[in-house]
């Protein structure tokens, strides 16, 4: 039995170092091959615990986000997207945005990359640490109106809507709102404004908004004047992005073809 390691082992349990109590055995062995000084087993130890703390706090933040899916910038197609500035989406990928509290709305028909996009800027997000929220607009709708409807309106409010730094609404338009679902929708912008930034992706253009939102034009007007205050817009075109691989193969003919 060895009793210093055991005598280790408890104190890295009381102090709550996990990753040290798992390395240290080995960390020791290498300082003595290596002849390491003592201060360096000390900062290796504790560089380590800081790594797995590091790890834990973003998985915990990713499982949180809610994400659909893993997405990268990395795997995003520029050259098969038209009109989207790379330039401008890796200055996103920057995070400067959410500093300043601002918004980003990606606009485009269906298929040409904007959830890809706005997934991730959310991954970006979780890995520096940033806690985030991942929602679709019916799916935040339902969560919003069974809130109200339980009288929880705004304990949902202070912890779904207002608790991420960065909130992610995706494919807004896609479903209409009745009048009660777009003034619940106003007051998640309204109660973000200047305070939190949020990613929006829509297939609609803004004069179509209205539509979208029980056609109240004065409703609609005071949410995209708060919303677009401090905004980035990035627009979209060109085929879908999901059918790139079947037009490659030719199972799919390229839009404008008999």
């Amino acid at each position: 039995m060895n009793l210093q390691h055991d005598r280790v082992q408890a104190l890295c349990e009381q102090l709550r170092l996990p990753a040290i109590a798992a390395q240290w055995p080995a960390l020791a062995q290498h300082a003595v091959a290596t002849e390491t000084s003592y201060g360096e087993f000390l900062e290796q130890a504790l560089q380590a615990e800081m790594a797995a703390r590091t790890e834990r706090t973003r998985q915990t933040l990713q499982k949180l986000a809610t994400l659909p899916s893993v997405k990268t910038l990395e795997a995003f197609d520029f050259g098969f997207a038209a009109g989207v500035s790379k330039p401008q989406v890796m200055e996103l990928a920057t995070l400067a945005f959410i500093e300043r509290a601002e918004n980003v709305v990606l606009l485009g028909p269906s298929g040409v990359g904007k959830t890809h996009l706005a997934i991730a800027l959310a991954m970006r997000a979780v890995h520096a640490g940033i806690k985030t929220r991942f929602l679709s607009a019916a799916d935040l709708m339902l969560q919003l109106a069974s809130a109200n409807s339980q009288g929880r309106l705004r304990e949902y409010f202070n912890r779904a809507v207002l608790g991420p730094r960065l909130l992610i609404v995706d494919e807004l338009g896609y479903l209409p709102f009745g009048r009660e679902e777009a003034s619940l929708f106003f007051n998640v912008v309204a109660k973000r404004y200047e305070r939190g930034s949020m990613i929006l992706t829509s297939n609609l253009s803004f004069p179509q908004w209205a539509g979208a939102l029980a056609d109240d034009a004065t409703l609609t007007a005071a949410l995209l004047d708060r919303l677009l205050h401090h905004a980035h817009i990035v627009p979209i075109s060109g085929d879908s992005y999901r059918l790139k691989d079947k037009r490659k193969a030719g199972t799919v003919r390229p839009q404008g073809t008999t």
